[in-house]
């Protein structure tokens, strides 16, 4: 026939081909790339190329010999595509990465992905479609520990997966109370890298803030000290703590985001209303996290939930919790656990919550943090949908 798409077969039909792609190596990571990124396996046979493990890497080939189509068989896979690509569209499976639409700023905590920062922001920007990340530790490495290079660095890749930083998830405040009862709480190692003590906690205020300069966001997490069997001597103070380092974080535009949780001193939402009407500061406000309130015995929705002034919510954590026979919790994928995380989303929604909700994973149920949060991501979409947010 002439023409480079295909020819006339012995049936009298078209055959269409559908072109090699040229493929190269993507050099954040050992996987291939057609052009504009990463090749899945349900990209390969569109791009015309074949993925291979060579040495741990999945490398990309071109195909010897274009696939072929009849005309009808070509027309038959295009309808049922084409019918597909809203619903992947809307569930952020295209390979393109185009973002979800919802009125809050879905993210995910990088490390509960992968250590390995290119790869977790590859997940959230190619897979999961999320247009935020929040940031708190990557190669091993406390973010507080970052040098100017590996900040560099994390700056090039997130400009790539073209990703925003909801916050600093700083330990900030993660400490004993100096002059307290030791507190049961108080690990002998933080899981996070984290290893700073009390003497340290200005210099993790500083580099908290710095690091939310670098990193283009204006929230920096911190916690009220590991929990003591009675707080009440102590809370005066610890307040006057928290007063103090926020208005530090307000002279350079940052707020302080405080998370209720279970092994501090504020866990629930009761506690936490408590604190923010001792500190009516507008520089200091809630993480939310209504899995380590239900961790602490509380019903964060509706009951947490309507204690808590709507205004000062500044972030919320999303994770869910199962509930043992004796009375104990266990970490639970989104949508599997006690929370009534519709209810939840569409109240937020419904009073005027705009920012982040980011996904905390926490429960490894799935074999590897990667496919835990995976699990956990579609289990959250489905209640994000179901409150009428996604």
């Amino acid at each position: 026939m002439g023409h480079s798409l295909g020819h006339t077969n012995v049936t009298g039909e078209d055959t269409i081909y559908r072109a090699p792609t040229e493929c190269v190596r993507d050099p954040d990571r050992g996987h291939s790339a057609a052009g504009r990124g990463i090749i899945s396996p349900n990209e390969e046979s569109l791009a015309g190329c074949r993925a291979r493990t060579i040495a741990g890497f999945r490398i990309a080939e071109r195909l010897p010999v274009a696939t072929r189509f009849t005309r009808s068989e070509f027309l038959k896979t295009s309808s049922v595509a084409c019918l597909a690509l809203p619903l992947l569209a809307s569930r952020g499976a295209l390979g393109s990465g185009s973002p979800i639409a919802s009125p809050f700023r879905l993210a995910v905590i990088n490390d509960e992905i992968s250590q390995d920062f290119g790869r977790a922001c590859e997940v959230v920007a190619r897979e999961f479609g999320m247009p935020w990340i929040e940031l708190r530790g990557m190669w091993n490495k406390n973010i507080l520990d970052l040098d100017a290079k590996e900040i560099a660095e994390a700056q090039r890749i997130l400009a790539k997966y073209q990703l925003r930083v909801t916050d600093i998830a700083s330990p900030l405040f993660k400490v004993d109370w100096p002059g307290a009862p030791p507190s049961k709480f108080s690990p002998k190692s933080d899981k996070f890298h984290a290893d700073f003590g009390f003497a340290q906690q200005d210099d993790v205020l500083r580099r908290g803030i710095e690091l939310a300069r670098e990193f283009q966001t204006d929230r920096v997490r911190c916690f009220d000290f590991w929990r003591l069997e009675d707080p009440a001597p102590f809370r005066k103070a610890i307040n006057e703590k928290l007063r103090d380092a926020a208005a530090v974080a307000a002279k350079s535009g940052i707020k302080l985001v405080l998370e209720n949780e279970m092994t501090c001193n504020t866990a629930t939402a009761a506690e936490a209303a408590q604190v923010l009407a001792a500190i009516p500061d507008a520089a200091l406000m809630l993480n939310w996290d209504p899995g380590n309130a239900a961790a602490a015995g509380e019903t964060p929705f509706p009951d947490g939930y309507r204690l808590l002034p709507k205004g000062r919510i500044g972030h919320c954590h999303c994770k869910d919790v199962t509930r043992k026979p004796d009375g104990s919790y266990e970490w639970a994928a989104m949508g599997s656990g006690v929370i009534d995380w519709v209810g939840q989303f569409r109240a937020l929604r419904e009073d005027g919550y705009r920012l982040a909700a980011s996904l905390e994973t926490h429960w490894h149920g799935a074999g590897t943090p990667e496919e835990s949060s995976r699990q956990s991501w579609a289990g959250m979409q489905k209640e994000l949908h179901a409150a009428g947010d996604l």
